[in-house]
């Protein structure tokens, strides 16, 4: 049996095994009653922590409705790593597909890319092919543009390929409208990729008190690749807006 401290909340569905079986629970912020040096603030901090704050409520934007049972759009994109161009024919053998919009930048990004990389590496494991698609405008914000893409693939070991859609007409062929976004499809016999679930990783938010725990993502993965029906609420994500080049804005 493993023994789970007091101070931490667990939920079965919202945990990962890895492949030594080690028990991966959610990172928790803080120890209740003690505060590290390291993140111990003084007054001078609070000025910027505000700032952060009001930034991250300025970017806020929400997925918006999909139809359950469309098909995958057709893609083929560029994987900057590695100059491969991915295309949605790639993933027809597999029994499901997950495709995230993502970006080098949001903080939204930020707060779960660690825990993106370690769901999507369990559960690229049992089966599941992910991918992620950056599809932010390098006219308005370089810093998400192919060389750094490269560089934090790279830097964070993606199991999955990590496509720059420049155009953004992938974007909006998926109605996808933020980062982070995910879209999970399921393959049924011969019939095509269909979408299966369209909503957040899970509750959490950057400065929120709500730990990581990928569970409304993880519950529909599960759900997809014992091809079960998914009776939770699929709740909209939540992140930063696509930064869509200036002449091409909604």
């Amino acid at each position: 049996m493993i023994a789970v401290p007091a101070s931490r909340s667990f939920s079965p569905a919202a945990a990962f095994f890895r492949s030594s079986g080690e028990l991966f629970l959610p990172r928790t912020k803080f120890m209740p009653g003690k505060t590290p040096a390291s993140i111990r603030f003084s007054p001078s901090t609070f000025p910027r922590r505000r700032l952060f704050n009001l930034q991250v409520r300025a970017a806020r934007a929400e997925s918006s409705v999909a139809s359950l049972g469309s098909r995958a759009p057709y893609f083929e994109l560029p994987e900057p790593l590695t100059g491969k161009v991915w295309k949605l024919d790639d993933f027809e053998s597999y029994p499901a597909l997950l495709v995230m919009f993502i970006c080098n930048h949001c903080p939204f990004v930020k707060h779960l890319k660690k825990d993106i990389v370690k769901l999507t590496n369990f559960y690229i494991k049992k089966g599941l092919a992910v991918i992620a698609i950056s599809s932010n405008s390098t006219l308005t914000h370089p810093q998400d543009g192919p060389k750094f893409m490269a560089e934090e693939a790279k830097l964070l070991n993606y199991p999955f390929p990590y496509l720059f859609d420049e155009s953004q007409d992938v974007a909006r062929a998926f109605g996808a409208v933020c980062t982070p976004e995910f879209f999970l499809y399921r393959k049924d016999g011969r019939r095509p990729l269909e979408l299966f679930y369209h909503g957040q990783f899970d509750d959490s938010r950057p400065n929120s008190n709500i730990p990581v725990t990928g569970r409304d993502l993880s519950l529909a993965i599960d759900s997809v690749l014992s091809a079960q029906q998914l009776i939770a609420v699929q709740k909209p994500s939540v992140g930063c807006s696509i930064k869509w080049h200036p002449d091409k804005r909604k």
